[in-house]
């Protein structure tokens, strides 16, 4: 991993992970006085999360799990944070040695968070000593979204993915990047093409792996790929949706409810990596439980269940039909996302799309599932800017 030099702007301060011992064991006694709800009625998921898989991971996170071990980890990286609209932003900033690297910005969602960007960060700002080569290298912001991880929670409304994309582009001006380029999935997505259509002095260029390519008027014909992903749409709005709607309508509720209860957002995070990860039956077959826990635990200790669910309330009437871009766009499917979007409709809403790549595996948090394709495609995907 590379270092990244001292920050220009004195309006950015150095951060580091560091939470209580009291907070641990505070934790840890909540998870050993958990209280249980029946068994499920059902012999598969379709109740949600099985209480016997509940059951071992919150087991797992009282006795085995290690946060230090996390914490560690993440202060490895240079973090920072930086006050933007009123809103301390948390950010991991690491400069590649190659005088000539591409400055990206990498956006998470819900219920992600900067851990699933932790594993491409060493192969896009140092890719020689991953097998690569050094003209692909990249300078790379992984900010958490406000009201996420360490970053500061909103006071007001109004945070919509349009305020976020706005501060996005004021901290790549406040660390001094004139030209740069964009990433995201999920949330980080629709905050990555609101980027797009803005077109802010600077933005060379996006990579999305969600993306928001439906068109207006679904057409009453549609080839095979195209209902698949109407019919995905629909899964993902109604029997996989739960989370979305509660969110977008009720998130303070939410946030009671999860916010006194570590098991209760164990569940809640769980069961949509389970459902949403390109797995035979369990997440756990594509992430580990270190690695679900790494994400679960981040909320829990930032209190940020109420906070980072707004997202939703703060967006509730957009779609799955985004802009047509002008810009360039590059783009990777993969397999096991839900929606999964037909390249007709890819090619029809990006207008100057530089490449497009279909993966061979991995789901919708396609960065935490499989790092090493997705610092393929986002190489390959944004390589033409560099001319």
């Amino acid at each position: 991993m590379t270092a990244s030099a001292p920050e220009a702007s004195p309006l950015i301060r150095p951060f580091t992970v560091a939470i209580p011992d009291s907070e641990i064991d505070d934790l840890k006694l909540r998870l050993a006085r958990t209280r249980w709800p029946d068994r499920e009625t059902v012999t598969d998921w379709s109740q949600g999360v099985r209480r016997e898989n509940a059951e071992a991971l919150i087991g797992y996170w009282e006795r085995e799990y290690d946060w230090r071990r996390f914490e560690s980890e993440l202060n490895r990286f240079p973090q920072f944070l930086t006050r933007i609209d009123g809103v301390d932003i948390h950010f991991i900033h690491v400069r590649s040695r190659n005088p000539n690297a591409m400055p990206l910005i990498l956006t998470h969602g819900w219920p992600g968070s900067i851990v699933e960007f932790l594993k491409l960060i060493g192969p896009l700002t140092d890719p020689v000593a991953f097998g690569g080569d050094a003209e692909d290298s990249f300078d790379v912001v992984v900010p958490s979204l406000p009201g996420f991880g360490f970053s500061g929670k909103p006071t007001e409304t109004g945070w919509n993915v349009t305020r976020i994309a706005t501060v996005w582009v004021e901290l790549m001006r406040r660390l001094g990047y004139e030209k740069w380029a964009a990433h995201g999935g999920d949330w980080g997505s629709v905050v990555t093409t609101v980027l797009g259509a803005m077109r802010p002095d600077g933005l060379l260029g996006i990579h999305l792996n969600s993306p928001y390519a439906f068109p207006e008027q679904i057409p009453e014909t549609l080839s095979p790929e195209e209902r698949r992903a109407v019919d995905g749409l629909a899964l993902y709005a109604g029997e996989l949706g739960g989370a979305n709607h509660l969110q977008g309508t009720k998130p303070e509720t939410i946030g009671i409810a999860l916010a006194d209860s570590p098991a209760g957002q164990a569940a809640w995070i769980y069961d949509k990596f389970q459902s949403k990860t390109d797995n035979h039956g369990l997440a756990e077959d594509t992430l580990t439980t270190d690695e679900i826990l790494d994400a679960i635990s981040t909320y829990w200790f930032t209190n940020s269940a109420a906070s980072s669910a707004r997202i939703y309330w703060e967006n509730k009437g957009s779609s799955m039909a985004g802009p047509k871009l002008s810009l360039p766009v590059a783009v990777t499917v993969f397999p096991a996302d839900i929606p999964r979007l037909p390249r007709s409709w890819i090619d029809d809403t990006y207008r100057e799309l530089i490449h497009y790549g279909e993966a061979d595996k991995g789901g919708h948090f396609a960065a935490f599932e499989q790092p090493e394709i997705m610092v393929s495609e986002i190489r390959t995907g944004l390589r033409s800017l560099r001319s």
